[in-house]
């Protein structure tokens, strides 16, 4: 068997065109209104995964086709989109172009690399590991949550922006119905036999709220009942604080009222009718006997 040249540069075989077999594009963007904090968080992904293509802020206007169009323009076949409302509340769409399916998610927790200022780092454009929670062989949509990421973070091998060698890990952990992305370093010292991890960022957490048959469109497979609006939460947390308030002010402008035991309730009655009565019997004055006014009235 012929020997395989290597490009001592690279560390890429000569041939490595023909082992770019697994062609996996996935185009990432944002929509208009997006903050600071969401914008480097999608830049952060943008730099984890080499074989991304970005583009500009699209409008909230018919999302799905603009989407599909910009999928196929680009040759891209997986859909990375951070969609913002209120300048408050993130979602991402995960999706397959142009046929799906697609997961819509919460975006939760939201910490990038440049506010972390952790120690670890790895070399741009390397390959991850993917570590999935047992969690996910569990139920259905999970399966599908986990076969949607192996696709969109799994960086193909030999690609032509990427190092030939893994020194980080993505960890997707299932805790609390959501998804949590911690991104770490392997870490090796020549003292120690096994590696350390250390956390690179950025890290975020998913909560899934539906996953429907087409691109960001179509039937929905899956619907979380746990799932629970930022505005609801907003609006029921605002009515606990007014509530509060409402209490504490009632409180403040009650007025004492004395209340008696139940069970000298009726002595007390009978004692106050008493003392009623003989008030009425000293004002009327003393009785007469009936002999002495008959004689008075004979005379």
């Amino acid at each position: 068997m012929a020997e395989v040249e290597v490009d001592t540069l690279t560390g890429f075989k000569t041939n490595k065109a023909k082992d770019y077999i697994n062609k996996q594009r996935t185009l990432i963007l944002c929509s208009r209104g997006v903050t600071y904090l969401q914008r480097h968080l999608m830049l952060d992904m943008a730099a984890l995964l080499p074989n991304t293509k970005k583009e500009a802020k699209l409008e909230k206007d018919r999302v799905s086709e603009q989407l599909n169009d910009l999928c196929q323009y680009n040759a891209c076949n997986n859909l990375l989109y951070f969609e913002s409302k209120k300048k408050k509340d993130l979602y991402l769409w995960m999706g397959r172009a142009p046929s799906g399916p697609s997961v819509k998610f919460h975006v939760e927790n939201i910490h990038t690399s440049e506010e972390l200022k952790m120690t670890g780092n790895c070399m741009k454009g390397s390959r991850p590991f993917l570590s999935f929670d047992s969690n996910f062989d569990n139920d259905a949509h999970w399966r599908l949550v986990k076969e949607m990421l192996v696709q969109i973070f799994g960086v193909p091998k030999n690609h032509p922006k990427t190092v030939p060698f893994f020194d980080h890990v993505f960890s997707f952990t299932i805790a609390d119905g959501r998804v949590w992305f911690r991104n770490y370093q392997i870490f090796r010292e020549q003292e120690k036999p096994e590696p350390e991890l250390i956390e690179i960022g950025p890290r975020f957490v998913l909560n899934p709220i539906k996953i429907c048959e087409g691109n960001l469109s179509g039937m929905v497979l899956f619907l979380n009942e746990k799932y629970v609006s930022p505005n609801v939460a907003r609006r029921e947390q605002r009515n606990k604080k007014m509530k509060g308030k409402s209490m504490r002010a009632i409180k403040k402008n009650k007025k004492k009222v004395y209340e008696l035991p139940t069970d000298d309730l009726e002595e007390f009655m009978a004692q106050q009718e008493l003392e009623r009565a003989e008030e009425e019997g000293d004002d009327e004055g003393p009785l007469q006997p009936a002999s002495k006014s008959i004689k008075k009235a004979r005379r």
